[in-house]
This record gives structure tokens, C-alpha cells and sequence, in this order.
């Protein structure tokens, strides 16, 4: 099953914020609907990324039992402020083998482990959309309560400061409230 950001007047969130980070921009609608679809949305006049839920990648049994433990859910209903970041790594990030992946993302850039400390507060989904030749490898999504927009500031200011982040060729940032 496929996850659908699309550009809806009838959507559930507000685009409050949208620039790029590094690369190309990205032209955001003033809203996003999230939806389920069994197929890609086939219509290029239409704004939408699409991606898919897959496995955690890169962690160890220690690190995946305390994400499980600590991850609150999407769709809190005190959680009206999201983030959605699309990006997308460069080749050379793809030329590394797994375990030369997982060294960058954990043992030099400290992901999971530094990221922890935000969580239940804000909640998180990465869908994979590499392989559907889409124009990002990821989709990142976050949602959080605004009184915790700070922390999410924080958080997404230390994963940028990384060495993971130095493999980010493109990447486009787009703040929401839910409408």
C-alpha cells in the first residue's frame, strides 16, 4: 500500500512554511491531503509524493526495542503541527554497502541515539520511495503538539549538523497545521 501526500483543497493540513534546504525547490501546494491508494497516482498534472512504510533499517535489537518503546503514534489529536521533508542522498551515499551506511548513520552521526530523547513528543515516519522512481529516496514525516516545536527545531537542526547529512543532495522542508 502506498502512502500519498497530494496537493487537495479538502486536505488535512495547511502548508504553514515551505522552503528548500539544499538542491532543487519544490513548488508545495497550500494544502496536503495524506492518503492510502493500492496504486501510484499516475497523473503528472497533479501535485503528489509517494512512498511506502517499509522495515526500520540500520538499527540494532537494542536501538529497535527502544524506538518501539518510546514511539508515540500519528494521528494524536493534540498533534496539529506536522513537517513533511522529502530527501534524497546522493550516489555516493547509495555506492556504500550497508554496513558502511549503518557506521555513517549511527556510529558518526549518533541518529537514533540522539534522537530518542524527542520522543513520544513527536512521532515520526519515514516512507521509502527510492525504487518507485519518484524524485526523492525518502518522506520523511513528523507530527507534534505546538508546544513542542522547539524540540522538533532542535532535533531537525542536530540531524542536519551530521556527518549522514553531508550525503543530502537534495532536500526540501515543508511545515504544516492541521486545517
Amino acid at each position: 500500500m502506498f502512502t500519498v501526500f497530494s496537493d487537495t483543497p479538502t486536505g488535512h493540513w495547511e502548508v504553514i512554511h515551505a522552503a528548500p534546504y539544499r538542491g532543487d525547490p519544490l513548488s508545495p501546494p497550500a494544502r496536503i491531503g495524506v492518503s492510502q491508494a493500492a496504486l501510484l497516482p499516475s497523473d503528472p498534472a497533479l501535485w503528489h509524493l509517494t512512498g511506502v512504510p517499509s522495515y526500520v533499517r540500520y538499527v540494532e535489537r537494542a536501538e529497535k526495542s527502544a524506538l518501539v518503546s518510546r514511539q508515540a503514534g500519528l494521528g494524536r489529536p493534540e498533534a496539529t503541527r506536522a513537517a513533511l521533508i522529502p530527501i534524497k542522498k546522493s550516489a555516493t551515499w547509495w555506492d556504500l554497502t550497508q554496513d558502511e551506511r549503518r557506521d555513517v548513520f549511527e556510529t558518526k552521526s549518533h541518529h537514533i541515539a540522539d534522537s530518542l530523547k524527542y520522543l513520544p513528543a513527536i512521532a515520526r515516519q519515514l516512507y521509502h520511495c527510492r525504487d518507485l522512481g519518484q524524485p526523492f529516496d525518502f518522506l520523511t514525516w513528523f507530527e507534534y503538539a505546538p508546544e513542542h516545536s522547539g524540540a522538533f527545531e532542535e532535533l531537525v537542526a542536530h540531524l542536519r549538523q551530521t556527518a549522514e547529512w553531508a550525503y543530502i543532495e537534495r532536500e526540501f522542508d515543508i511545515r504544516l497545521a492541521r486545517a
